[in-house]
């Protein structure tokens, strides 16, 4: 874990002092590289008016600028304004860069939306069998690319998805506000995420990827809204960023059943801080239920979250197999939460019944400590399985101020760890 973390730091370190070599006097955006070559969205045609269509100004700006990758790449400037596009996807060695008070929007006619396949990892679609929509903006294969800004925004409007979602009208998966995919040298700052159809940001099968100072924000019924899901990907690093949202705030993934199994991509090398969740329906901090290819050696300090059903949340089962281990969260302050700890193995949805029944996971090696919790209704609910305990889980020096309620503030199946400095005592199982 350690050489992974110094692997992960030495390049955080690099873009820093690039970022602080590169950032002109004054300037508010956090990263701002000297690219070469750099236009504006109006240099293509693009018409701010929040009607008119900007999807060719989008395109046809991507395209030019693609051509100078090799010559020190580009940048794309989006100005102060109110630009409706369809989806569109983005170059290496480029940056988009959002203005104060850019809004990009995205359109609502869903004919703007064709379908690409779905991911190998998962087989199918994460709502439908089959294709899925496209994701509004997308990187695939790519090294070297920025999305960053003044705070301007990014915005889904994924009402009519979620309408069209819950009264099952859609053919297809929903896309995602961002994806990236196959991509390395990734990195997200200084902008804000608005009601997306579905999950926010995704980065897959990706590495080497900063997440900074970025704020996402949808209604918390929203269905399926995730905050940042790092999935089949390593070296990741999220900072400094705020996710209000109706799904997990952070949900790390690598694959779905035996589609994740065969593809056998790991999420690993994560590092999340200074992060803050509101989230009532769902967790600040997931693993799963999508781990089949493994998810290992994350750590996750200094977490804020309020209102939010759970602090750490691993998510798993029979079918999985995979691994979730080497995990470290610790430095919670938490407001107004159902549980602190819920992990379980017995969480049943399949891509389909070609399923192994003999896959099963193996979680172990998990550490929760120095958590300070208010009102708090069940401090840890753990299901491990009979052929597959969860193993050496450690909590300590968490203290939670438990609201009166019927149910067992502890409850613990197939579970061995130990616990120190906790309150109220832990059950049995962690207390070797």
């Amino acid at each position: 874990m350690a050489q992974a973390q110094g692997k992960l730091f030495l390049w955080v370190a690099a873009l820093t002092l690039s970022i602080a070599e590169s950032t002109a006097a004054g300037d508010e955006a956090w990263w701002h590289p000297n690219r070469k070559h750099v236009a504006k969205l109006t240099d293509f045609g693009g018409v701010g008016d929040g009607v008119t269509s900007n999807t060719a100004a989008f395109a046809a700006a991507v395209a030019n600028l693609s051509q100078v990758a090799g010559d020190g790449g580009a940048m794309l400037v989006v100005p102060a304004g109110r630009w409706l596009t369809g989806p569109f996807n983005l170059t290496s060695t480029f940056t988009l860069f959002l203005e104060r008070d850019a809004v990009i929007l995205a359109t609502q006619n869903l004919d703007e939306w064709t379908t690409i396949a779905p991911l190998p990892s998962y087989g199918r679609g994460r709502d439908l069998p089959g294709p899925r929509y496209t994701n509004f903006i997308m990187g695939y294969n790519l090294t070297d690319v920025v999305i960053t800004g003044n705070n301007g925004s990014i915005n889904g409007q994924g009402q009519v998805w979620w309408d069209k979602f819950r009264g099952e009208e859609l053919k297809y998966t929903r896309g995602y506000l961002v994806e990236f995919m196959f991509c390395s040298y990734v990195v997200v700052s200084n902008v804000v995420l608005i009601d997306s159809p579905s999950w926010n940001l995704h980065p897959v099968y990706c590495d080497h990827v900063a997440v900074a100072g970025i704020t996402i924000l949808a209604p918390i019924r929203s269905p399926n809204t995730d905050g940042i899901d790092p999935d089949s990907s390593e070296y990741v690093w999220i900072v400094n960023s705020n996710v209000v949202s109706g799904d997990d705030c952070i949900a790390i993934k690598s694959g779905w059943d035996q589609y994740g199994i065969a593809f056998n991509k790991p999420s690993q090398h994560i590092y999340i801080s200074n992060f803050s969740c509101v989230s009532p329906t769902s967790a600040t901090i997931a693993l799963g239920s999508e781990m089949s290819g493994g998810i290992s050696d994350v750590h996750a300090t200094n977490i804020v979250a309020v209102d939010t059903e759970s602090a750490l949340r691993l998510k798993t089962g029979i079918g999985r197999g995979g691994f979730m281990r080497d995990v470290i969260v610790e430095g919670m302050r938490l407001t107004n939460m159902k549980y602190l700890l819920w992990m379980t193995a017995n969480y049943g949805q399949h891509p389909d019944d070609k399923f192994d029944p003999n896959a099963i996971p193996v979680v172990k090696t998990i550490s929760f400590s120095n958590v300070v919790a208010t009102n708090v209704s069940i401090a840890g609910k753990l299901e491990g399985l009979p052929q597959s305990p969860f193993t050496n889980l450690l909590v300590s020096d968490v203290t939670a101020e438990i609201f009166v309620n019927k149910k067992p503030v502890w409850n613990c199946t197939f579970v061995e760890g130990r616990s120190y400095n906790v309150t109220p005592t832990p059950c049995a199982e962690l207390q070797h």
